[in-house]
């Protein structure tokens, strides 16, 4: 089983926000590479956010993220990976 790091988690949840921006729904992939490992994640979000954007943002803060469906797929070359990737991990680092 291929273990998700807490630099990869970092990573996901970077290109995650950086997809998001404003957005109240997303649906779409993230790609990286860590390693030799191909990970993607494939989901449709709905984003909530506060109702007002404090005066430094550009756009209301998110509060919640509501996973309607997602998947992680880890890939060796062709073969693929059984993984521990967990969307709650994923978004504790987002909303904290």
């Amino acid at each position: 089983m291929y273990e998700i790091s807490s630099k990869l988690y970092l990573e996901i949840a970077d290109r995650l926000m950086a997809e998001i921006g404003s957005k109240e729904y997303f649906s779409g992939a993230i790609l990286c590479t860590h390693g030799d490992i191909e990970c993607k994640l494939l989901c449709s979000l709905i984003i909530e956010r506060e109702r007002t954007a404090a005066p430094d943002e550009n756009y209301p803060a998110i509060v919640d993220i509501v996973p309607v469906w997602w998947e992680f797929s880890t890939v060796e070359g062709s073969v693929e990976l059984l993984n521990d990737f967990s969307f709650s991990e994923l978004k504790a680092l987002i909303l904290d």
